[in-house]
């Protein structure tokens, strides 16, 4: 009997310990799921390119105007994260065609292409990510299409063609709302005005695995609406949430059974408000009248003085198709599939019905937001960092056989001047390396040797555009249909503007990113020669002997030697530095020995040890001439020289003024096809955007097209249609 009632009791304590572990478990499931998604979110922040052109169909060999935007998904304000976007213009057969970088800041990048007048006809993908979106590639990047007619070429219209190497489908984890055997049902009803109610029903093993509770979890692009504790009562449990909890846009709702387990899910849309602000403008003028264009806002000017910036294009309406809107664009942007912007067919969100969209919406999955990987023990790694500040270039070390590639070896970067700019990069087991350059628009003059120099080596450049395939959109693919009859027109336009010598492009724009001073890596030196401030010296080595003090240059045979003398605890050390010309390591004395000292301006001397991260230098004497470029020495074989821009100038878009009659009156045509485009509106003080430009001699229709996005997240589109006649 003893043994069996202690037998009773190990059980009773077992159950009784178990139900409190299941209780603890019970109460710590909402702070879990909260801590575990706020740090995903937070270690994988999510970012959205949108680029507003000034038109979407062009003539082969003009200039395309574009703004880009950079937000951050979670809060929809300018991103102050990637300062490089990269910008591509692809084929049919999704080859780039151009790429571009691109300068942004505080999320706003103002850009520009000439198109090759050799393009043949047909529609062309223009794509852009930054640096970290190449993380998740193909999905993350902007795309959207343009056309291009070439009148000269054939007089059918090619469209895209398939890409075999991705289809665009999103990662995500949802699948059309449910999780397969959980034993849970999960409907949404979205018809009423105000509550959103969430319907859950279990079977009988569910409630009893999981006494009867179930979590629900609600976020809007990475922000917690919503966690709470639900019990599933006799068939269909009924939660009702106010709509006032759930942020604008596409809001997930995830069910968790008590595990922590994600058991269902569903999306649901909650609409923007309206945009407080509205356009102004003539509804008709006549050829060479001047286009007033003012934007106003119906909220306080202290919000509307919270724009961070618009973008203003006035252009031939070119097509029948809805052009794509940025607060449309971000309604799904990267983070969910294609086939839901598919499913909309262009039309804007904010005409399609809430029972259209639901369904839209069972098709949804998130490229970003997956229970998997949040709950996941190990975070993942990423290949490519934030370009915030610096900007990467990569490369491989291959050795003489093409097979090997050099690891774990030392690669030394300079950048000739008169302040010395150093980095060192040890390669990966690849022989891959990567350097961090400060960004700026300045042409760098960039320098690559080894630290060790072997014969055959060969150091290559890798691209920093991706070579993934852009996705597509097979509804369009093999599309052939008749030249638009618009296109022969703007054609003309276009080759009389080229004869008569008329262009739109202005004066380089200041660059969005100033470039830093230059700073010497290693500081102040212990003490520098000017030579300027002594006699004129035949050759090197005199210089050495006579004004330098603790350094000699001595001859040993057909060599050169340069040492540094130094006393530690009245000893004397003798040591051989680091030598540089120009802030470049040079290898041979000889190189220093045979420069005329009449082109050398001074001479810099750090005549103890210097360390830069794990890269010691035992001294350093750098020569510095007085045109500060390394061009007087021939480059060894074991050095790589190139010109390197980290991005493109952009220029400005010039339009004629016609506010004088002389100017009214002249003879020159004007039949630009773009009429006015600004990349970056101001408002003024009073909150208020005051625009004006001049039609052209063409009497058609233009299309004001107006994108811009607020400090607070809040994107702006306006559209109006205006008649020259």
């Amino acid at each position: 009997m003893g043994k069996i009632t202690s037998t009773a009791i190990l059980l009773m304590l077992c159950n009784l310990i178990a139900s409190q572990t299941f209780s603890q478990l019970q109460r710590s499931v909402p702070d879990y799921l909260k801590q575990r998604f706020l740090q995903y979110v937070g270690q994988v922040p999510r970012e959205e390119l949108f680029i507003h052109s000034d038109r979407e169909e062009y003539i082969a060999g003009e200039e395309v105007w574009f703004t880009i935007y950079l937000i951050d998904r979670q809060s929809f304000k300018p991103s102050l994260n990637s300062k490089i976007a990269y910008f591509e213009l692809l084929n049919d057969n999704n080859r780039p065609v151009l790429q571009k970088r691109i300068l942004i800041d505080h999320g706003f990048g103002p850009g520009q292409i000439l198109l090759p007048d050799t393009l043949s006809t047909g529609t062309y993908i223009i794509r852009a990510y930054t640096n970290w979106m190449k993380n998740f590639l193909p999905d993350n990047c902007f795309t959207k299409d343009i056309v291009v007619y070439n009148t000269k070429g054939a007089e059918t219209f090619k469209g895209k063609t398939e890409s075999d190497s991705h289809s665009g489908q999103g990662t995500g984890n949802n699948r059309k709302g449910t999780t397969k055997n959980t034993g849970v049902r999960l409907q949404i009803d979205n018809s009423k005005p105000d509550t959103l109610e969430i319907l859950v029903s279990a079977d009988h093993a569910y409630r009893t695995e999981n006494k009867d509770l179930f979590y629900i979890f609600i976020q809007t692009h990475g922000n917690i609406n919503l966690v709470s504790t639900e019990r599933i009562a006799e068939g269909t449990t009924r939660v009702s949430v106010p709509k006032t909890l759930l942020g604008k846009g596409i809001n997930q709702v995830t069910l968790f059974n008590a595990r922590g387990k994600p058991v269902g899910e569903r999306y649901v849309y909650t609409p923007a408000r309206d945009s407080p602000f509205t356009l102004h403008a003539t509804d008709t003028c006549k050829p060479r009248e001047p286009i007033t264009l003012e934007i106003l806002s119906g909220v306080p000017v202290s919000a509307a003085s919270g724009l961070a910036g618009l973008s203003i294009s006035v252009a031939p309406v070119s097509s029948d198709r809805e052009i794509m809107n940025l607060n449309d664009y971000l309604v799904f942007g990267t983070e969910y599939d294609l086939s839901c912007r598919n499913l909309c067919k262009g039309r804007k969100i904010s005409s399609i019905p809430a029972e259209e969209m639901d369904s839209i919406l069972l098709h949804a999955s998130s490229n970003w937001i997956n229970w998997e990987s949040i709950l996941s023990s190990e975070m993942p790694v990423f290949r490519y960092p934030v370009e915030n500040r610096e900007h990467f270039l990569s490369g491989k070390w291959l050795g003489g056989d093409p097979q090997a590639a050099r690891s774990g070896e030392v690669l030394l970067l300079s950048m000739p001047g008169r302040e010395a700019f150093f980095q060192y990069a040890r390669t990966d087991q690849e022989g891959s390396f990567s350097f961090r350059i400060p960004i700026d628009a300045e042409r760098k003059d960039i320098i690559l040797m080894p630290d060790e120099t072997r014969e055959n080596d060969r150091i290559i450049i890798e691209s920093s555009f991706t070579d993934l395939n852009c996705p597509l959109d097979k509804t369009g693919i093999a599309n052939h249909r008749p030249i638009n009859p618009r296109a022969s027109k703007w054609s003309v336009n276009f080759q009389v503007s080229r004869i008569y010598g008329i262009s739109s492009l202005g004066n380089p724009l200041d660059p969005v990113v100033q470039p830093l001073m230059p700073v010497r890596f290693y500081g102040r030196p212990d003490f520098e020669v000017k030579m300027a401030d002594y006699i004129s010296l035949p050759v090197m080595e005199e210089v050495f002997f006579e004004i330098l003090p603790h350094v000699s240059l001595k001859k040993k045979k057909s060599d050169f030697e340069i040492t540094i003398t130094d006393r530690v605890d009245n000893m004397l050390y003798e040591f051989t530095p680091c030598l540089m010309i120009d802030g470049v390591v040079i290898r041979d004395p000889a190189l220093i020995a045979g420069l005329d000292p009449g082109i050398v301006e001074k001479i810099e001397v750090i005549k103890e040890r210097y360390i830069v991260g794990e890269y010691v230098f035992p001294g350093i004497i750098n020569v510095i001439t007085r045109s500060g470029d390394f061009s007087c020495v021939s480059l060894p074989a074991s050095m790589v020289r190139f010109p390197y821009r980290i991005a493109d100038p952009v220029w400005s878009f010039t339009s004629p003024d016609y506010s004088t009659p002389e100017k009214k009156l002249s003879r020159i045509p004007d039949y630009r096809n773009t009429l006015y485009w600004n990349p970056a509106v101001r408002p003024d003080q009073d909150g208020k955007v005051s625009v004006e430009c001049w039609s052209a001699d063409n009497k058609s229709d233009y299309l004001i097209n107006i994108q811009g996005i607020t400090q607070a997240g809040e994107a702006i589109s306006m559209k109006k249609i205006i008649s020259v006649k």
